[in-house]
């Protein structure tokens, strides 16, 4: 589904990814680990284009992300705040994106239906814009913002971030139910080496930009990850 070829970002002198080859095969759940400045932004920036590589190219589908945007019709993410519209209240911006992915109001309704208990009351009907709500229901509209659709690729940056422990547990849930669809493939960072390992069947871990471990989810995986961030 994925492929990423020779791919390297420099910013003047400093190189801050530099990725030989990488495959993310179609229906894989897919976690990226690393710690602050490992390149995992740039990696997920570069996957959706936002981000020009200065050398090397991104394949979604058989797409080159740089030279089409036919990827973006089942491809959907969320990074940060920046991706949603502060001015509008949560129901304005899901029926806009999911006007964006040919649903109407009501279909969106149905489709929101089945995530009360992860916006547990928070969300909508808050009379509050987005702007207003907390680093927490924020994270919570974009990340079922990116499930709108039915999207092919997911991609997450950090979704546990700003989560109670509840939420983060519902939305473990969510990602488990998403991952049974063999046709979706997810990609999900985090700082934290248990989260992924609970939801990813692959973890792949950067340090300053390079692959230094690529593994298969196993019971061995969270003690292994572990050890290396110890220095063991």
């Amino acid at each position: 589904m994925i492929k990423i070829e020779n791919l390297i970002k420099k910013y003047s002198k400093q190189t801050v990814l530099e990725i030989d080859s990488l495959d993310i095969p179609i229906g894989q759940t897919f976690g990226l680990i690393g710690n602050n400045g490992a390149g995992k932004t740039t990696l997920f920036s570069s996957l959706l284009d936002l981000i020009k590589p200065s050398k090397g190219r991104v394949i979604n589908n058989g797409i080159d992300v740089s030279e089409s945007e036919d990827w973006k019709s089942f491809t959907t993410a969320f990074l940060d705040e920046t991706f949603l519209i502060g001015y509008l209240m949560p129901e304005e911006y899901l029926y806009f994106i999911g006007e964006l992915r040919g649903l109407n109001k009501k279909e969106v309704d149905a489709f929101l239906a089945q995530f009360e208990d992860f916006f547990h009351g928070e969300i909508l009907g808050g009379k509050k814009y987005l702007r207003d709500l907390s680093k927490g229901n924020q994270k919570k509209v974009g990340v079922i913002a990116a499930l709108i659709g039915e999207p092919k690729v997911v991609i997450l940056d950090e979704p546990f971030a700003n989560l109670d422990p509840t939420t983060q547990i519902r939305l473990k849930a969510i990602v488990k139910d998403m991952s049974k669809n063999k046709d979706v493939t997810i990609l999900i960072s985090s700082h934290d080496i248990q989260d992924v390992t609970e939801v990813c069947e692959r973890i792949v871990l950067l340090e300053k930009g390079r692959v230094i471990k690529d593994l298969v989810t196993s019971p061995q995986t969270l003690k292994e990850l572990e050890s290396y961030f110890k220095g063991e």
